[in-house]
């Protein structure tokens, strides 16, 4: 009897939590779209029956591959894929995921070298990032940015005292090939350390030996410390190639977010061109100019203008980019070069004649220039250095004439010994960026006759033989240059007392002494 009622109450219980399961029912249907592959080559795949697809959505292959959707058409989507081609076939099932790309961020990546999905590629393990960011997102607005103010130092002499870069700039780096593009971008790099700049270099379509030497440097000096290395060389896919430079910026973007500062290299975009214009062709698109396609500006626009120095409201980070492009025979007004110079804030231009001269690094005064200006330059180096382009300019004015062996009065001939001895104070070894108490020396020294009666193959020995002195023995002086930043008649005194001891001390090499004796000596020598 008990066996009875106890198996009516179970029943009973079983029979109630079964009509609440029934009256708690919800309908949910889970849909989901999925799409075959009609034909798939050269990096892209066409797929049928993804009808719903976003423009720029991120497509599931089977292996674990995943693909961007390009071409939204009629009938087809045209997806550029993120992997190896030979992992798709025709027929395969693929579905959306509804998220687009993304890249992990972070100063868990400070140190390592990732390729464009933001995967290691310096087998020192995985990268645990807690957070993610789109690699396409909206450039700040106006409402959101402040001007620019403050210096980014470069630590190369020529930049920073006559074509300064601010934090939150765009500034494009622009020559022939083999003219030191690449060498002022990471001096650029190498001189962050111990500023809170944190460093993204991108190297699109790059030699793979060119980056590993790249990464060896920045490795070697300690700036691997601050610095993320986004590589997609030329034995990448055209459309990782293409991408690399949006994952670069997303990964710059977080700092910037952040309230914190960061410095973006894009090295280069030339290539990042070609390989977009690759994708392109390949997706059939309709071809424009020189086979680019039409939004070609509209790529490197949107990807620019994510570079800004934010206001104290969106926490005041900044992001500056160092976009690197290269010319054909210092042809500037070709189609990419015109593009990226309309778009950016300013150029620095590289010459091959001067290159070749010794003149390095080569950048060519005239053509180079800083739409930002004063606003991002230390007062102390706008007082010091803002002659330097004026004497530079009319050096070179001077020098055409000067090769006519025309007869020059004394005037003529003191401007000309000024400017050479510019030029040879501007030259600078590679990976040796200076700080900006030592450039402010050696230029008050060149702009205020210090140098005047040095010879001009003794300047850089004089130069580096005067830094030595300062550091040892007016390390104050050092000092407050670098706390004031502005000149004053006190630091200008110490200024001129540190040169004037110097050069009671400095020996001129006795071979320059014996070939300007020898000089003379031609010059009395009767014709005849």
């Amino acid at each position: 009897m008990v066996d009875k009622i106890n198996r009516d109450l179970n029943l009973n219980e079983l029979i109630t939590t079964i009509e609440r399961r029934i009256l708690d029912y919800q309908k949910k249907l889970d849909v989901e779209e999925t799409g075959y592959v009609i034909s798939v080559g050269d990096g892209i795949a066409r797929i049928y029956g993804l009808n719903k697809a976003m423009a720029g959505e991120l497509i599931e292959f089977p292996r674990g591959i995943f693909g961007i959707a390009m071409n939204l058409e009629k009938d087809t989507v045209g997806c550029v894929l993120l992997g190896p081609d030979s992992l798709v076939k025709e027929g395969d099932e693929v579905r959306k995921t509804g998220r687009i790309a993304q890249v992990p961020v972070g100063e868990e990546l400070l140190g390592r070298v990732v390729n464009a999905l933001g995967e290691p590629l310096d087998g020192k393990g995985p990268i645990n990032t807690k957070k993610t960011r789109p690699i396409e997102h909206p450039a700040p607005g106006i409402l959101e940015r402040k001007p620019v103010n403050t210096p980014l130092m470069t630590g190369i002499k020529a930049i920073d005292a006559m074509i300064p870069v601010g934090r939150g700039q765009r500034e494009l780096i622009i020559g022939d090939r083999q003219t030191g593009k690449t060498a002022i971008a990471v001096d650029a790099i190498l001189n962050q350390k111990g500023k809170g700049v944190y460093c993204i270099y991108v190297a699109i379509g790059q030699k793979s030996s060119e980056v590993s030497r790249i990464i060896e440097t920045l490795e070697e000096r300690g700036a691997m410390e601050y610095t993320v290395v986004v590589a997609a060389p030329a034995s990448e896919s055209a459309s990782l190639q293409y991408i690399a430079p949006f994952s670069g910026c997303a990964i710059a973007e977080e700092f910037m977010y952040s309230g914190k500062h960061a410095l973006i290299v894009y090295d280069d975009l030339s290539k990042h061109a070609v390989a977009y214009r690759a994708v392109s062709l390949l997706l059939r698109r309709p071809p424009g100019r020189e086979a680019f396609p039409g939004d070609i500006f509209y790529l490197h626009a949107r990807l620019l203008e994510r570079s800004a120095c934010l206001n104290e409201k969106m926490g005041g980070g900044t992001m500056t980019a160092l976009p690197i492009v290269e010319t054909v025979a210092g042809d500037i007004s070709a189609y990419i070069p015109t593009n990226i110079i309309s778009i950016t804030d300013g150029q620095i231009y590289l010459e091959r004649e001067l290159f070749n001269a010794g003149v390095r690094p080569a950048i060519n005064a005239g053509l180079s220039v800083s739409r930002v200006g004063g606003a991002a330059q230390y007062k102390i180096m706008k007082q010091v250095a803002g002659r330097v382009r004026l004497e530079l300019a009319q050096y070179r004015e001077l020098e055409a004439f000067a090769r006519f062996g025309l007869e020059l009065d004394k005037k003529t001939r003191e401007k000309l010994a000024r400017g050479e001895r510019i030029v040879e104070i501007l030259k600078q070894g590679q990976y040796e960026p200076q700080n900006l108490e030592e450039q402010i020396l050696s230029l008050y020294a060149v702009t205020h006759g210090y140098l005047d009666d040095v010879p001009a193959s003794d300047i850089k020995r004089w130069e580096r033989e005067m830094l030595e002195f300062a550091r040892t023995s007016r390390q104050e002086v050092l000092n407050e240059i670098r706390e004031k930043k502005e000149m004053d008649d006190g630091l200008e005194e110490k200024i001129k007392g540190t040169l004037e001891d110097f050069k009671k001390r400095f020996v001129i090499s006795e071979n320059v002494l014996r070939d300007e004796a020898g000089e003379k000596e031609k010059a009395v020598v009767p014709h005849g």
